[in-house]
């Protein structure tokens, strides 16, 4: 199949690598051509996984985001929440009637998206699909290298508009056999793991990551006082899904760390993220993606979301303190002001039929 992988972060070098390694048809494009140069000029990515070291040839990389869609069936990009907008302005004038859009994960990203393309001037229907997590516990080791510490093993993914979900799950699981079906794109947006668990870890690990040069939030940084908040955070968020009639299974993050279910990285992965010791990095709390995505996007989008869903009440005290603490940290009303909140969307004036509509048949 022919795929194309969009973006510059872990996740877009790990994609690229193992879609190619799988013998799709990759084309893995980059903004920054200075920065994609190593992999343009090897056309190759090294890996190094549980299998060992090797190097995987990329069919194409290129800084040409044309060349990159033409022709291409799934559209693959796992870049942080605040990039898509951008990346649909670049995609507008290339994509054509039938590409599907895969964001791991989206934070709600198919709505902006669908509506950036449309903005821009495109005419073309697209399903966009959207899941919990990225299919990787990944870092760069290098420009044109990677460590790759856990795959993921379950995929729950919604899809916009959710009328196309068959077919656009169809394609996807030819990439990522590991999806499983979620009701629409509002309900694979709140199955969005790095909300739930960066949050707690930055905010309540704030003295050590500005102490230290580099601190591990995962092993370390993940006591049962911030368990515990993460706990209550994660019971909002399901509380929240259930407010909305979609059903279990909810992908509770007690499974990420307790093994009692297989969550969406198995069961041991949080042992396994920790063992690798990637994940022990210097956090700048105001610019890191687990401050500007999870927080302001993602948290804000929770808290907006629930709201809107209890009437205006508060329905989720947790999720809202934490977003008041990042706020607070970053000078900022992320609550009143964050780009994925319904209120910034244009969504918040919809009742429930009007929402469920708009979810089910796109724009």
């Amino acid at each position: 199949m022919k795929i194309a992988v969009l973006g510059g972060g872990n996740g877009c070098y790990a994609a690229a690598a193992e879609l190619s390694e799988k013998g799709h048809e990759v084309r893995f494009w980059r903004r920054d051509a200075a920065a994609l140069k190593l992999v343009i000029e090897a056309g190759a990515i090294t890996v190094k996984d549980w299998r060992g070291k090797r190097e995987v040839k990329i069919p194409l990389a290129t800084a040409d985001i044309g060349a990159a869609l033409r022709g291409a069936e799934l559209i693959v990009i796992p870049t942080p929440a605040f990039a898509q907008a951008d990346i649909a302005r670049s995609m507008a004038p290339h994509v054509a009637d039938g590409q599907v859009v895969f964001l791991p994960p989206g934070t709600f990203g198919s709505y902006v998206m669908a509506k950036t393309l449309r903005e821009a001037g495109s005419k073309a229907k697209l399903t966009f699909a959207e899941t919990g997590t990225l299919p990787y516990l990944v870092r760069k080791h290098g420009p044109a290298e990677i460590q790759i510490s856990v795959y993921a093993t379950r995929l729950p993914t919604g899809c916009f508009p959710a009328n196309d979900s068959k077919r656009a799950l169809e394609i996807i699981r030819k990439a990522y056999p590991s999806v499983e079906p979620a009701e629409d794109a509002l309900a694979g947006a709140l199955m969005n793991a790095g909300p739930i668990i960066h949050p707690p870890l930055i905010l309540m690990n704030a003295g050590p990551l500005e102490h230290f040069d580099k601190w591990d939030i995962h092993n370390e940084g993940t006591q049962p006082s911030i368990r515990a908040v993460t706990d209550r955070l994660d019971a909002e968020r399901m509380a929240t899904r259930e407010a909305l009639g979609y059903g279990r299974p909810h992908f509770p993050l007690s499974d990420h760390y307790t093994g009692a279910d297989e969550w969406m990285y198995g069961r041991k992965s949080h042992q396994m993220l920790t063992d690798s010791g990637d994940w022990r990095e210097h956090i700048v709390l105001t610019e890191h993606r687990y401050m500007r995505e999870d927080v302001e996007y993602g948290l804000a989008l929770l808290v907006s979301v629930a709201e809107w869903a209890a009437g205006g009440k508060n329905a989720c005290p947790i999720a809202a303190g934490l977003l008041a603490m990042g706020s607070a940290i970053c000078g900022a009303d992320f609550r009143r002001d964050g780009p994925r909140t319904l209120e910034k969307l244009g969504l918040a004036g919809l009742d429930r039929k009007a929402m469920t509509q708009l979810l089910q048949v796109g724009l």
